[in-house]
């Protein structure tokens, strides 16, 4: 007599029942697992967890179960089903696990989504081939020769479209650009930020240029990402015919290594064109920066030829007059402890200047040649730790000074930049030390000045490392 245990459907069925529910816990863990994290390879889980497992289940329990000849269409609807989720599985695993988990910088992540498309179609194919001739019976051969001769047919239809797309997919199976390289071409210039199908996206700045591959294909275009930092900005100025080329290009060099894009550990250079014209060179990380960078350094050039007495673009300065430099004094005389007659006779040896907003006016560790009076604007004091970051110690406002260390020549213990428009009063060392010779107390301010300097930056520096 034939038991229970005999049949041959009772062992597949006993595997199910104890199978399905264990596979179902330690899949819905996994997955809240990998939520928790935000893992990439959460989706695929999901769909092996509520989709394939039930589905390989049903078609278990179908045919070795039941005893269902593969042969029925309900067997073969439920595995052309199971077959489409597989299909989905490796689609969505091949893209979490290849590209979208993939690290910055690396190939997986440059490669353009044209790529992606091509392989997805493929595997599509391959695979909606597979299902119809294993579970169907179907002709997949000769489905694919008639799809062959139609695409023949139709290629020789189209073949303008046709090669404008084989020309673009050479443009990127070359890769003479990745995704975040920075080109030039001749409608545009921008950063790559997406290549599909058809056509190149590029960000300019001012909008998304739809480049066609064709023609990216058909033209040159400059790539300044290659190599990578070897981009550089030339900016052009003119100067009058009478300024001293090596003072022009000290004064141009030293401007455009304060710009903040400037590349770390390089180095600006300027070269006299002949006549009234000069160009600087400055290297900068990405050609993201170019506009903030030009930008800047003209804004500073400006500010800067008047205070060296260069004359940019030929124009004179005319903001020393009289009546100004006597009102700068009157506003500094209080701090000097000077009178009316004194105020008169301190005219003679002050001069005034300006500085553009974020320019530095001193850099912590030189050691200053002069005194520098704030008249108008504001400036902030700031000190830089070891790590690199910047903290802010104090705003100084007009009357207050920098540069009070020149008397003991010892270096600056914090940096100062311009938040607005600045003007200062500059007077050298040698009249300082004139005028604290016959005032001692004066002596006495500006060494209290250097004290309280000193222990604001401690503080802050303190404050900023609880």
């Amino acid at each position: 007599m034939t038991t229970v245990f005999d049949a041959p459907w009772f062992y597949w069925a006993v595997g199910v029942a104890v199978g399905l529910p264990i596979c179902l816990v330690l899949l819905t863990e996994l997955h809240n697992a990998l939520l928790r994290r935000n893992n990439v390879l959460a989706r695929p889980v999901h769909l092996l967890r509520n989709y394939i497992l039930p589905l390989g289940a049903l078609l278990i329990l179908l045919v070795q179960g039941m005893q269902i000849s593969g042969e029925t269409t309900p067997v073969r609807i439920v595995a052309t089903v199971f077959g489409f989720v597989v299909l989905v599985l490796l689609l969505s695993g091949l893209n979490a696990t290849l590209f979208q988990g993939a690290p910055e910088g690396t190939w997986r992540k440059r490669i353009p989504s044209i790529f992606l498309d091509v392989a997805r179609f493929v595997l599509i194919a391959v695979g909606v081939g597979l299902i119809f001739a294993y579970i169907w019976g179907a002709n997949v051969g000769g489905l694919f020769a008639a799809l062959g001769v139609s695409s023949i047919v139709l290629g020789l239809a189209l073949q303008n479209s046709v090669g404008q797309i084989i020309s673009g997919l050479l443009v990127l199976f070359e890769q003479p650009f990745q995704l975040g390289d920075w080109i030039e071409t001749p409608s545009g210039r921008g950063r790559v930020v997406e290549v599909n199908w058809r056509a190149t996206h590029i960000d300019t700045g001012g909008g998304m240029l739809i480049m066609p591959n064709s023609v990216l294909a058909a033209a040159s275009f400059t790539n300044f990402s290659r190599p990578p930092g070897t981009h550089s900005l030339s900016v052009d100025t003119v100067f009058a015919v009478d300024d001293p080329p090596d003072d022009v290009i000290a004064m141009l060099e030293k401007v455009a290594a304060m710009l903040p894009q400037l590349r770390p550990d390089a180095t600006p250079s300027s070269v006299h064109l002949g006549g009234l014209r000069y160009s600087t060179s400055i290297p900068l990380t990405t050609p993201a920066d170019d506009y903030a960078a030009k930008t800047q350094f003209l804004r500073w050039v400006w500010y800067a030829s008047r205070r060296a007495g260069l004359h940019l673009d030929e124009a004179e300065d005319e903001f020393e007059t009289p009546e100004r430099l006597q009102k700068s004094v009157r506003i500094i005389a209080p701090t000097l402890r000077l009178n009316k007659a004194e105020q008169e006779a301190f005219l003679p040896h002050v001069r005034l200047a300006r500085y553009g907003t974020h320019e530095y006016l001193q850099y912590a560790g030189e050691v200053p040649k002069r005194m520098l009076f704030v008249v108008t604007g504001t400036v902030r004091l700031v000190v830089t730790t070891s790590d690199g970051a910047t903290i802010a110690v104090r705003t100084l406002e007009a009357g207050d000074f920098l540069g009070q260390t020149t008397l003991t020549r010892e270096p600056v213990t914090a940096s100062a930049y311009a938040l607005e428009e600045v003007t200062v009063l500059l007077v050298e060392r040698a009249h300082i030390e004139e005028l604290t010779a016959r005032k001692p107390v004066l002596l006495q301010d500006f060494g209290h000045a250097i004290e309280e300097r000193r222990s604001s930056v401690q503080r802050a520096v303190a404050a900023a490392g609880e």
